[in-house]
């Protein structure tokens, strides 16, 4: 049994203002106008709503086609579905056997005519019939597929994912060609719907989780989901966490390893970012190059990583302790070269430490929200010359921009954007924990943390594993990344039923 307890998410009751987009079935009538008209006023004041009535040449009955302009594709709606209709004649003159587009459904109800037509979809309505045709002419805008900008690869693929949630498939299925991959589409939100895609393969998968993860989806009651973080936060396991418990990437090959091992894959409709789980703690520092490069040079980059979470959490809390209370673990020469340093600053090492680093938060967020080229210079120049300002004013210390760079420089190194944000949050109380403890106030903080860690989980799955429980059989590409050959089982943290890899034949039984 899943040990995650699922939120429960109490749908309102429904307001005036929403019974419009929670109304049941509506039956179409054998009359053409007076469907043209309703679906008209549903969709009232869309200037690029498109209405064209014609006659069907292979049967002499009118018909009308109506689309909105700005999501159809024009190309198909011309020559896939006006023209075969006006001008061609056909031995068998069934719609299906007319229309040239791929997808084609037959519906009686108008509340599903008019969410078709919303997304991008084209209606066709005959004369002197109860029925309509949804046909599948969508062509919203959408742009071209890009290297991903958040994770840059050396060696590996230059392909990202892109807002429209059919394309995503498309990517990840290039890498998984196999008929054991299944999707399961859910559909979100009450006034904009969002498809959301759960990929996964069926002989891997866990049923469980699977089941856990679609309940959860199908319980989120909202308007519209805008953004897969926004999902995110109503299917994680602890919303008041700072740890991410789903990983996020913008990458079709990691999203394809993730699978590979057991994990789900949720694709969010109109979100360049798919969500993987369940997720670890240890997935956060793992890169698609550290596959694509000796294990040897892949493991040292892990350790660098590991030991970087760490530089990023204490290190300010650890000079924070030593200076105001713990100075005798100092060497006396440096403890001297710290004294002569700190003369003249006015502030305690709190204060200090608190306004150097929201400082460079600050920059950090502006570099971000001003276009690129400006965006850079700001950054490097931004913190060389408020640094060299601070320390000639006599604010700050020379040792505390040191240990405010190595901070930035350690948090930057974390691949995952989610976690590295997570780290420099923490480490904010964990100063004000050394300000009033020192150095127990440290290691109460480190406790606190590793504590916090090991009770969270991701859709009912121990967060920290493999360090707690500890698996020593996934300790093969945790802290270290071995060769491949000797990885021949999927990690146990994904909770897979197939455990062994196809296709390896070497190293042993892992």
């Amino acid at each position: 049994m899943l040990r995650g307890k699922r939120r429960q998410h109490k749908p309102s009751s429904p307001s005036p203002a929403r019974t419009q987009d929670t109304h049941g079935a509506q039956p179409l009538s054998a009359d053409m106008e007076s469907n043209i008209t309703e679906l008209q006023a549903c969709l009232s004041q869309s200037p690029d709503l498109v209405t064209r009535r014609f006659p069907i040449r292979a049967t002499g009955e009118r018909a009308a086609l109506i689309y909105l302009d700005s999501l159809s594709d024009k190309v198909a709606v011309n020559h896939d579905v006006l023209r075969p209709l006006m001008h061609e004649t056909a031995a068998d003159p069934q719609i299906e056997n007319i229309v040239t587009v791929g997808r084609i459904k037959t519906v009686t109800d108008l509340y599903q005519i008019e969410k078709g037509v919303l997304q991008g979809g084209s209606v066709l309505f005959v004369e002197n019939t109860g029925t309509a045709y949804l046909l599948d002419t969508h062509g919203w805008p959408q742009r071209a597929i890009e290297d991903p900008q958040l994770e840059a690869s050396l060696k590996g693929a230059h392909q990202g994912f892109i807002e429209t949630s059919s394309q995503n498939i498309a990517l990840i299925r290039r890498y998984i060609q196999n008929r054991e991959m299944k999707i399961i589409e859910i559909q979100v939100g009450e006034r904009g719907l969002t498809t959301v895609s759960i990929l996964y393969l069926a002989d891997v998968a866990n049923p469980e989780v699977l089941q856990e993860l679609v309940d959860r989806i199908k319980q989120v009651d909202i308007d519209a989901i805008l953004s897969t973080g926004e999902l995110e936060e109503y299917i994680e396991d602890n919303p008041y966490s700072p740890f991410p418990q789903f990983t996020t990437t913008e990458r079709p090959d990691s999203v394809a390893s993730q699978i590979l091992q057991g994990r789900l894959a949720v694709v969010v409709d109109k979100s360049p970012e798919v969500l993987i789980g369940p997720a670890n703690f240890a997935m956060f520092f793992q890169s698609i190059d550290d596959y694509s490069i000796r294990w040897q040079v892949s493991s040292f980059i892990r350790l660098l990583r590991f030991g970087a979470f760490f530089v990023t959490i204490f290190l300010p809390a650890f000079y924070i302790a030593v200076i105001s209370y713990n100075f005798e673990v100092i060497p006396l020469k440096l403890l001297l070269s710290v004294g002569q340093s700190r003369q003249g600053v006015p502030f305690p090492p709190i204060i200090e430490a608190l306004i150097m680093e929201l400082t460079l938060e600050m920059l950090k967020e502006a570099g971000i929200r001003l276009p690129a080229p400006i965006g850079q210079t700001v950054g490097i120049v931004g913190a060389i010359v408020i640094g060299q300002a601070t320390v000639q004013a006599g604010v700050v210390s020379n040792i505390m921009v040191i240990v405010v760079s190595l901070t930035a420089l350690s948090s930057f190194i974390i691949p995952n954007n989610d976690m590295s944000a997570a780290i420099r949050l923490i480490r904010f109380p964990m100063m004000l924990a050394a300000f009033v403890y020192g150095m127990l106030g440290v290691g109460i903080g480190m406790l606190v943390v590793l504590g916090h860690l090991i009770a969270l989980e991701s859709l009912g799955t121990p967060y920290f594993a493999p360090f707690s429980p500890l698996r020593f059989a996934d300790m093969k590409d945790t802290l270290i990344r071995l060769p491949m050959w000797k990885m021949v089982n999927r990690p146990l943290s994904s909770r897979a039923i197939q455990r062994r890899k196809h296709g390896n034949n070497r190293g042993g039984n892992g």
